[in-house]
């Protein structure tokens, strides 16, 4: 979508009926382009129509996100101005479109959120159920001067950040599940996504993707495949996405910053502290191969550290883990 049908959404903001003459007026264009943005915004379920489709409103109460207030709100944490924060209404995929400005130029800082994702994806090309204005989708770009091997443990390291933004917020209780979920009473929250573009040995730029459930929708969430959680769910108080998001900016900005001098190393302990998986007995899958153990935790690298059961200590790099349920 375009920001002109921002513009209309923030017109709507009051959840009160407006006529495309109306919004048409308050935005000095014609009718005709009105009514052309306010359907498109109708078949994403945004808007309701009455009047014989002459007046729209909001079909539900919406907290859109404000490039304005989310840069207020870094401001007042002491925040410098060093990001790029552009905010879609709808895209396929904010790790796509934050991958592609990456590959067309330097683009380190770039923060790109939208209110809906058509296609978001989770780790291996899982979908990322992504309802409009519901939700926190995010992506960040940073340049790193060395390739891939200088990035060993971000994932894990992002997740430090995103459990100290929700920490800052008052949620409770935060788990890191590895490699990269956010896990809250024993149900998935969010989850970070990883992507790295450059040559294996020189400079190189990572996609950081970060989602996290704020007010899942009930139509959407039953077509999650795992038990999850959202912050309505948690939270007495509402928690404002524009506020979550600066948190989160201000949070995983400073990890970024620091990770290439200092690596994973420097955050093993508090990742430790969270660990949801640490002495479960997990099956993990790799390459086809399923092997069962108890997770001993993980090491200064990232890499996952189990016992299996032939008494052997195993550590692995990547796979889909769970933990092992006896019936």
């Amino acid at each position: 979508m375009s920001d002109l049908q921002g513009k209309i959404l923030h017109i709507l903001k009051d959840g009160k009926h407006h006529s495309a003459a109306s919004i048409s007026i308050k935005l000095g264009i014609a009718i005709s382009i009105v009514e052309k943005y306010v359907m498109q915004l109708k078949s994403i379920g945004a808007l309701t129509s009455i009047y014989g489709q002459a007046e729209f409103k909001l079909a539900v109460s919406l907290d859109l996100l404000s490039k304005q207030d989310i840069t207020d709100y870094l401001a007042n944490e002491g925040i410098t101005p060093d990001y790029n924060i552009k905010i879609f209404q709808s895209l396929d995929s904010t790790n796509r479109y934050a991958r592609e400005q990456a590959e067309l130029s330097a683009n380190s800082g770039l923060v790109v959120l939208a209110e809906q994702q058509t296609a978001g994806r989770g780790r291996r090309g899982k979908n990322w159920i992504s309802p409009f204005a519901s939700n926190i989708y995010m992506s960040v770009v940073w340049d790193f001067p060395k390739g891939a091997e200088s990035t060993q443990g971000l994932s894990l390291a992002i997740g430090v950040g995103v459990r100290r933004a929700l920490l800052a917020l008052g949620i409770k209780d935060v788990q890191l599940k590895w490699p990269n979920d956010i896990f809250v009473n024993n149900r998935k929250l969010g989850g970070i996504l990883i992507e790295i573009i450059g040559a294996p040995n020189g400079a190189c730029s990572v996609i950081v993707g970060i989602g996290v459930n704020v007010s899942m929708p009930d139509s959407f969430g039953y077509k999650i495949d795992q038990d999850w959680i959202d912050l309505s769910q948690i939270s007495k108080a509402i928690i404002s996405r524009d506020e979550l998001c600066a948190k989160l900016i201000a949070n995983i900005f400073k990890i970024l910053k620091n990770f290439y001098d200092i690596g994973f190393p420097a955050y093993l302990y508090e990742w430790q502290d969270a660990d949801f998986l640490k002495n479960k007995v997990c099956i993990i899958n790799v390459s086809h191969e399923s092997k069962t153990g108890t997770v001993l935790g993980v090491d200064d690298r990232g890499a996952l550290r189990m016992r299996l059961l032939s008494g052997e200590e195993q550590r692995f790099v990547g796979g889909e883990i769970s933990v092992r349920i006896d019936k």
